[in-house]
């Protein structure tokens, strides 16, 4: 073996430890703290508990309603009951949350390998894409399509340069197609888009344009089945929040590292722009993806963060278009960096996690079957995602309760909540504040139709709701018992 083939060995191990290494932040900490992943979690557990043959719960019954919908957002939704059958459902969600990260860098691995032969330099400055703030978030359908995305265009090259027959790729691409857009359809649009951006560095393009047509399979789907067509919405002063998302484009932990490395991706993208260091068959779909994500609305077919979706991505595939040479002080820098932003999100979610246990135990003041009323402090400027927003979610999944912290929207969600106003539902459970800013809870409006409040926050609020008693105190939280619902209230708010 020589020197050469030695050093290309060493550096790819290097390589797929990082990539293996992606899932620590879920192994290091026992709750993962993607922000949405309790409402999450809700909802796989009233899905769940309708399929059970022995009978559904009856709070849950009561409370919430489950209709099934074939739509480009079922990823985790499909995967999540053979999981909750070998490890019950906390444990199901936990082992899926950790096995999309890797699945992920080691897709970045797998495209490198196909288009360069080996691999270089531009999967370590990819690698820390890997936990973009989508998946900090918990958007657990797009990370888990967007990863099967990765390794169906590391196919479709490896099927264009081995002169894989038309006979066999267009029923594998249409089937691959179908599962990304299954996941997400965001990740579906990044997948077309990729496989264009390749095919227009190679063939004329009105080619480029034909040969990915197996990837349009889902398109008969989505006409074909009721309930997949698409609406969409830039929302309220839509020119603030792209410049926004775009400042947040690698948000994690620290301001000081995210944003210094968000300024050397885009300082490096412009030289490899200036000095033609770009694979052009990736940084076409990178640039595509990016400019997409000014023209693209925020909200498509009531998902959130669709542009925002795209940002994230465009500067994965833009770092893997990079070609800076393999010298050892890049490697070394580039993963000294993916190893530092991993350890700081790592311990970040070790220590959440740590306090998401404690303030669980205020789920012991709360009854089986209670209508709970989550309020939860966001302090306006924070640069850290509040991992605790969607905590009361816990309540649903351990209690049957009915909480206002779930993803209930009707027409747009598959959970729908029954016996609460239309309002009861997230993000009525945020509070947001600034810091100066007293926490009034004394016109909370979803305690009018609940039995039990609980509050978390770094602060105490200012008031309560009339009545309130608090039973149980934790740390940065408490359970507040609260007077009881009027029943000419209680009709009057469910019927908004």
């Amino acid at each position: 073996m020589t020197a050469g083939s030695k050093q290309a060995n060493w550096r790819g191990g290097l390589a797929v430890l990082l990539a293996l290494a992606t899932c620590l932040p879920v192994v290091m900490a026992r709750y993962p703290q993607m922000s949405d992943y309790p409402a999450h979690l809700a909802r796989y557990a009233v899905m769940l508990d309708a399929m059970r043959g022995t009978g559904p719960s009856a709070d849950l019954a009561r409370y919430y309603g489950f209709q099934w919908a074939w739509t480009g957002n079922l990823g985790v939704d499909l995967l999540i009951r053979p999981f909750a059958a070998l490890f019950g459902l906390e444990g199901g969600g936990r082992v899926i949350a950790g096995l999309i990260p890797p699945l992920t860098g080691l897709g970045l691995l797998a495209v490198d390998k196909v288009l360069r032969g080996r691999i270089t330099l531009a999967s370590l400055l990819a690698m820390p894409f890997v936990w973009s703030p989508m998946m900090l978030i918990g958007l657990m359908n797009f990370a888990l399509g967007q990863a099967l995305a990765l390794w169906t265009f590391a196919l479709w090259a490896l099927a264009d340069r081995r002169g894989w027959a038309w006979a066999l790729r267009v029923p594998l691409f249409a089937g691959c197609a179908l599962v990304v857009w299954l996941c997400h359809l965001s990740a579906w649009g990044v997948l077309g888009i990729m496989v264009f951006g390749y095919e227009l560095t190679k063939r004329p393009i009105w080619r480029a344009f034909l040969l990915p047509a197996p990837l349009a399979a889902p398109v008969a789907v989505m006409a074909l089945i009721p309930g997949t067509a698409s609406s969409f919405s830039y929302g309220r002063m839509w020119w603030i929040y792209k410049q926004a998302i775009w400042m947040k484009a690698t948000r994690d932990t620290s301001y000081v590292m995210d944003m210094g490395w968000l300024v050397a991706v885009m300082l490096l993208l412009a030289l490899a722009i200036l000095w033609r260091r770009l694979d052009l068959r990736l940084a076409l779909a990178g640039g595509l993806l990016l400019v997409l994500s000014i023209a693209v609305p925020r909200h498509i077919s009531g998902g959130d963060y669709a542009d925002y979706r795209l940002i994230t991505a465009g500067l994965m595939i833009c770092a893997l278009a990079m070609e800076w040479g393999d010298a050892a002080w890049g490697w070394a820098l580039a993963g000294l960096h993916g190893a530092l932003r991993l350890a700081l999100t790592t311990a970040s979610w070790q220590a959440d996690s740590a306090a998401t246990e404690r303030m669980l135990g205020a789920l012991d003041a709360i009854p089986q079957g209670a209508r709970v009323a989550s309020a939860v402090v966001v302090e306006r400027g924070q640069w850290p995602l509040n991992h605790f927003e969607h905590i009361g979610a816990y309540a649903v999944v351990r209690r049957h309760a009915l909480v206002n912290a779930n993803f209930a929207v009707a027409h747009v969600h598959m959970l729908q909540v029954r016996g609460a106003s239309s309002r009861f539902v997230d993000p009525s459970q945020r509070i947001l504040v600034a810091p100066s800013q007293k926490i009034d809870l004394a016109h909370f409006a979803p305690a009018r139709e609940a039995d039990y409040l609980w509050y978390v926050g770094a602060r105490a609020p200012d008031t309560m709701p009339q009545g309130a008693q608090v039973i149980w105190r934790g740390d940065r939280s408490f359970v507040a018992r609260l007077a009881p619902v009027k029943p000419e209230l209680a009709i009057s708010f469910a019927s908004h």
